[in-house]
C-alpha cells in the first residue's frame, strides 16, 4: 500500500531512483515551507517602563492567500511532472490549496481540487474513514452552493 501511495508518474522513460529521491525531499521541503508561510509569526517583544514589564507581539510576515495558491500550483506542476496525482505529497498540496480556495471563497477552485482529491482518498483510506467522509462532505456543500443539488445531494449520501 506505501507504493501506491507515493505513486511514480507512468512515461515511456521512467525516472531514475535519484529523480525521484529528489523530488520526494523538494515535496517535503515545500510541504514544511507551506506550513511556515501561512501562519503568522511574531515576535516577541518586552520592555521594562517604570518598574513595569510590557509585552507584546509584533506580527512581521504574512503571506497573502494568492501566494500561498501560487505556491501550491507551482509545487504540483513541478511535483506532477514525476508524481501521480494519487502520490500522497500531491494529494497534500492539493489539499491544502483546497483550504486556500475555500478560505478566499473561491468555491468553483475547491470543487476543482477536491473532485481531484476524492478518488485517491478512497482509494488509500478506508471507506468510512474520517478524511474520505469530510471530503465528501466539502464536496457536498461546495456542490450545493454551486447550485448543483443532484451532485450535492449524491455527494453527502455517501
Amino acid at each position: 500500500q506505501d507504493k501506491e501511495k507515493l505513486e511514480i508518474r507512468k512515461l515511456n522513460d521512467p525516472p531514475s531512483a535519484e529523480t525521484v529521491r529528489d523530488m520526494i525531499k523538494y515535496a517535503r521541503n515545500v510541504i514544511e515551507e507551506f506550513r511556515r508561510a501561512k501562519h503568522y509569526k511574531y515576535i516577541l517583544c518586552s520592555c521594562f517602563t517604570r518598574g513595569r514589564l510590557f509585552i507584546w507581539f509584533l506580527d512581521f510576515f504574512f503571506v497573502p492567500p494568492s501566494e500561498l495558491l501560487e505556491i501550491c500550483e507551482l509545487s504540483l506542476d513541478k511535483m506532477g511532472a514525476v508524481f501521480e496525482d494519487s502520490n500522497v505529497y500531491m494529494l497534500h498540496m492539493m489539499y491544502q490549496a483546497m483550504g486556500v480556495c475555500l478560505y478566499v471563497q473561491d468555491w468553483e477552485g475547491a470543487l476543482r481540487y477536491g473532485q481531484k482529491i476524492i478518488r485517491p482518498y478512497s482509494k488509500h483510506y478506508p471507506s468510512y474513514s474520517l478524511n474520505v467522509a469530510s471530503m465528501w462532505l466539502k464536496l457536498g456543500r461546495l456542490y450545493m452552493a454551486l447550485e448543483n443539488r443532484a451532485a450535492g445531494v449524491k455527494a453527502l449520501k455517501r
